[in-house]
């Protein structure tokens, strides 16, 4: 009875261990980020077409968006419509991060082999994509909430909108700070390789940690696209997504190591 026991309690131990495990990262220059941008743009010029595909319906979203806004006339839709929609680009990029691993491969990228993406770690990656979209929905409520107090007069003045641009901006900021750091490694991992959501997400967690200067960096690079790509009432992202989305891939080959060497970074 105790041997049986103490087999069950290893067995346990063992599968606890490769559940939660996590792989380790390396500590990479502050200047990095550009780096990754310069061999984005090369991957972009290597799969245009396919780039410009999920550029252009990505944009779809944030188009609809700012024509919305200016048909209801109703500006308060934009700061939470642009902090969920920020959310959900890490799982839509998935297609894209297939594409720059083809390219480091030395293969022809495919819009079909791009499309299988999500099937190799079906599990992961739809598991991560509901993730996503609950802390979509959270704050769609939190924003809500926020709107609360927004003044009631027509014409309200800087002071009276204070309050309400203080609490919306630091609330939308600590969203995206958390979604960036849960999900600036984490699809790229289950891309490559096939682990569980947990091990992608305590790994991406610990290897932002790791090099926190260089992704406050990055952060601030990818918070600049997002910013031009709105500016240009959302057609910016034709070319913006992709990009970030293949620079998201050459920061993962950089910053999470792998028992064989990388001759793509």
């Amino acid at each position: 009875m105790n041997t049986t026991y103490i087999e069950d309690n290893k067995k346990l131990k063992q599968t606890t261990k490769e559940f939660s495990r996590v792989i380790d990262s390396n500590v990479v220059s502050s200047f990095a980020p550009f780096h990754w941008l310069k061999l984005a743009v090369k991957d972009f010029i290597n799969a245009p077409l396919i780039a410009l595909i999920y550029g252009s319906t990505f944009s779809i979203i944030p188009i609809s968006i700012y024509f919305l806004v200016l048909w209801t006339e109703n500006h308060l839709l934009i700061l939470p419509a642009i902090v969920a929609f920020s959310v959900i680009g890490p799982a839509f990029a998935t297609g894209l991060y297939d594409v720059a691993w083809e390219l480091e491969k030395g293969h022809k990228p495919t819009l079909k082999h791009a499309l299988t993406s999500m099937s190799r770690n079906p599990s992961g990656e739809w598991g991560f994509a509901f993730l996503l979209i609950i802390i979509m929905i959270v704050w769609m409520r939190v924003a809500a909430l926020i709107h609360v107090l927004y003044p009631t007069s027509a014409d309200p003045t800087f002071e009276q909108l204070l309050s309400f641009l203080s609490l919306g901006v630091a609330a939308g900021g600590f969203l995206l700070a958390t979604v960036f750091t849960l999900s600036a490694f984490t699809p790229q991992i289950m891309v490559e390789r096939r682990v569980d959501m947990m091990t992608a997400i305590t790994t991406s967690i610990k290897a932002v940690n790791n090099n926190a200067v260089t992704m406050l960096i990055w952060a601030s690079i990818i918070v600049t696209m997002i910013a031009i790509s709105v500016l240009t009432m959302g057609f910016g992202f034709i070319i913006t997504m992709p990009i970030l989305a293949f620079a998201s891939w050459h920061a993962y080959i950089a910053v999470i190591k792998t028992k064989r060497q990388r001759g793509y970074e």
